[in-house]
């Protein structure tokens, strides 16, 4: 078995398009005016084709269309992209079909439309269940207005997800526990929940280098809050079964688990990034960022890819680490040691376990949520 099969294998569809560019944003999103959905259809098929070449014979367990906006997108547009898939691999009996939306009602009267393109999962970009805090995140949508598209997305779909943001300005503990548990309340079968960062490029980060982006919480109180949302989902039985992701027991997003399990992914669309196992390779793939570029880039050459990188096998297996880490289930050390050829240090782990960062079961190696707070240190700590 190929190191890729541990992880399955999917496709990202980036839609780089929004209304609006929201102040904490740095994901590779643009507003236009006017988008030709025809001709953006032939260019992401276009992708797909170069992209079959190099992955033939596979079958697709996930499509996710993410963004930028993709519920912008005319569901002619997601069935023409979807119907494209299916004629260029196999498809999973069981395949996941994910989009992500925003919860304005304009968008929610596709949702129909969306169940019939083929859409069988809609993640909502709720952010937050508070008008004030709606309108500091630069968010287009109100509290009301989303929860009606919420019961929209329920009456249309069997699997709803939808996005929370805490650690904002002026938030209090208290005030997130109870909002918490309103949206626990609310949710279906996963809830993505995530701290607020600032990010360079972004209108945050400009605010925060100036000193003018008042309230944010300090460290210490980010991470009371992401103790009260462990504590809070586990008692709706939605556990975290990664950092930011919760689910009930076997909602969990499978196509992020490609992701975290570190498998095979195309990434077409402006900026999007993938990897692909290739000739005994592992490819890291980038695209043009730009959209008007991206789009004349595949036109003209039937593919907007502008770097294939072989990874080597030291940094195969430190991505792997740094994708499993994030899961509840950890990193297998046997698998880290096959594509590494080295294993990872006894006393390094050792002594993460002492400080109770993380633990061994049935040779994974798990962060404890202690240890899941301070993630990035604790990766580059195992990885010297």
């Amino acid at each position: 078995m190929d190191d890729w099969e541990n992880g399955g294998f999917g496709i990202y569809i980036h839609w780089p398009f929004c209304a609006a560019k929201c102040p904490y944003c740095d994901f590779n999103s643009h507003v236009r005016k006017s988008v030709d959905q025809s001709r953006w259809l032939s260019a992401i098929c276009l992708e797909l084709k170069n992209s079959a070449i190099r992955t033939r014979g596979r079958t697709v367990n996930t499509i996710f269309f993410g963004g930028g906006t993709p519920s912008l997108m005319e569901p002619e547009t997601v069935a023409g992209i979807i119907k494209e898939i299916a004629k260029l691999w196999v498809l999973a009996l069981d395949i996941e079909i994910s989009l992500e939306a925003n919860p304005t009602s304009v968008e929610a009267q596709k949702f129909s439309d969306f169940r019939k393109a083929g859409i069988n999962r809609i993640s909502m970009g709720i952010q937050s269940l508070r008008n004030d805090d709606l309108k500091a995140l630069g968010r287009m949508h109100s509290v009301n207005e989303a929860r009606k598209a919420f019961d929209i997305a329920k009456d249309n779909f069997k699997r709803v997800s939808f996005d929370l943001i805490y650690a904002r300005q002026d938030q209090s503990k208290v005030d997130w526990e109870i909002e918490l548990k309103e949206a626990s309340s609310m949710a279906v079968d996963h809830l993505s929940l995530y701290q607020l960062t600032i990010e360079d490029g972004t209108r945050f980060g400009d605010l925060y280098e100036r000193g003018s982006l008042k309230g944010m919480p300090n460290d210490s109180l980010a991470a009371d809050m992401y103790d009260i949302t462990q504590e809070v989902t586990l008692q709706n039985d939605m556990p975290a079964y990664e950092i930011s992701n919760h689910a009930i027991e076997g909602a969990e997003s499978r196509h992020n688990l490609i992701y975290w399990r570190y498998g095979d992914y195309i990434g077409v669309g402006p900026g999007a990034h993938g990897r692909i196992s290739e000739n005994g390779n592992k490819i890291a793939t980038t695209t043009i960022e730009n959209p008007e570029n991206w789009l004349r880039g595949v036109e003209l050459n039937g593919t907007s890819t502008i770097d294939d990188e072989v990874i080597n096998h030291i940094d195969q297996a430190s991505e792997y680490l740094m994708m499993s880490l994030r899961l509840i289930e950890g990193v297998d050390m046997e698998r880290y040691k096959k594509i590494s050829g080295v294993a990872l240090d006894n006393k390094l782990i050792d002594k993460n376990i002492e400080n109770g960062l993380i633990k061994v079961i049935n040779n994974n190696l798990i962060a404890t949520q202690r240890g899941r707070i301070i993630l990035n240190t604790l990766i580059k700590d195992l990885l010297i």
